[in-house]
């Protein structure tokens, strides 16, 4: 039976500034451990600790710019391009541009406060 999502639950987020997390699948919204998958809309200037998931992140921007660093390299992701990074490997998100970024992003297995191991 299909399971109906009526509106995202609000996360509260990491980082130096607030950014809006809103989560319709995971395991606050519709309790699927499995995936998760919420809308990002991150401020300008806004920079995440950074993390080594035990989750594999897909992320697609819609708007502005996402830049993710790794320890090997950094991409600037623009709208209309996506990124993924594995689980395991060390990451940081910030949006540096004029505008912030808002994006999708999906986690396989989902996210948790408990996997996302952050510096």
């Amino acid at each position: 039976m299909p399971k109906f999502i009526e509106q995202p639950t609000r996360i509260e987020a990491a980082g130096n500034k607030p950014k809006l997390i809103d989560e319709f699948f995971g395991h606050v919204n519709s309790e699927t451990p499995g995936i998760s998958i919420a809308r990002m809309q991150s401020p300008s200037g806004w920079v995440e600790p950074g993390q080594t998931p035990e989750f594999d992140e897909y992320t697609v921007v819609l708007k502005g710019m996402l830049k993710v660093e790794t320890k090997e390299t950094t991409l600037e992701v623009n709208a209309g391009q996506g990124v993924l990074t594995e689980k395991g490997e060390w990451i940081r998100y910030s949006t540096p541009g004029p505008d912030g970024a808002e994006y999708i992003a999906v986690c396989l297995p989902a996210f948790s406060p408990n996997t996302v191991n952050r510096d």
